[in-house]
C-alpha cells in the first residue's frame, strides 16, 4: 500500500531537487529516467547510496506531500534510524552532492542547513534538543569524524575543513580550517 502513495508522489510533483540530488548521489552523475528509478527500487545498492535514495524521498515526501504520504515518510524514516543509524531529521534542508564517508551514528536536527558538496564522517553530531536552533553550513565544507556542532545560531561559511573530534559553538567563515586542540598525557607506570 504504501508504494502505492509513493509512486502517486513521484507522478504528481516537481521532481527537480530530488532527481538532482539521486543524479549526484546514488547515479554517479547519470540521468535519471523512470526506468531507473524502478531499477533504484528494486536493485541492490551500496548501503550509503541507499540511505540516501530512501532518505531523499522521505524528505521530499515530508516537505511536498499529503497528510498520507507524510506518514509514510515518518515510517521510512524510523526504518532508516534502525536500519543505519542515521538520523537526519526529516525536514532538514540538504544541497544536492551529501557524500557520507562512512554511514553510521551521524544525527542531523531538522534546522539545519546545509549546502551542496558536504561531506561527512561517521559519529557526527549537528544540532541539540534546545530551540531555537539554526545552523547554517555552507557548501564545500568536510566534517571531520566525532565531531559536534551544536549551539543556537552558528553560520559554517563556505570551503570549510572540521577536524576530527571538534567542538563547534560559534560562527566560522569561508575558506577555514578549525579543530578543537587535544593534547595527550602520558604517565610512566613503573
Amino acid at each position: 500500500m504504501k508504494y502505492i502513495h509513493i509512486i502517486k508522489f513521484l507522478m504528481t510533483h516537481d521532481l527537480t531537487h530530488l532527481k538532482e540530488c539521486w543524479q549526484a548521489e546514488v547515479t554517479n552523475n547519470k540521468k535519471i529516467n523512470f526506468y531507473q528509478l524502478l531499477k533504484l527500487f528494486v536493485k541492490p545498492i551500496y548501503n550509503k547510496k541507499k540511505y540516501l535514495f530512501w532518505w531523499r524521498l522521505a524528505n521530499e515526501m515530508y516537505i511536498c506531500g499529503n497528510k498520507k504520504q507524510k506518514e509514510i515518510a515518518r515510517k521510512i524514516q524510523k526504518k532508516l534510524i534502525y536500519r543505519f543509524k542515521i538520523d537526519i531529521e526529516l525536514g532538514t534542508k540538504i544541497g544536492k552532492n551529501l557524500i557520507l564517508a562512512h554511514p553510521y551514528s551521524i544525527t542531523i536536527t531538522k534546522n539545519t542547513v546545509i549546502g551542496e558538496n558536504c561531506y561527512v564522517l561517521q559519529n557526527i553530531t549537528i544540532g541539540g534538543a534546545n530551540e531555537p536552533i539554526k545552523i547554517i553550513i555552507g557548501d564545500n565544507v568536510s566534517i571531520g569524524a566525532n565531531s559536534v556542532i551544536l549551539g543556537g545560531e552558528i553560520k559554517i561559511g563556505n570551503n570549510v575543513k572540521i577536524g576530527a573530534m571538534s567542538f563547534v559553538n560559534k560562527d566560522i567563515p569561508d575558506n577555514c580550517t578549525v579543530y578543537t586542540q587535544k593534547t595527550n598525557t602520558i604517565i610512566q607506570n613503573n
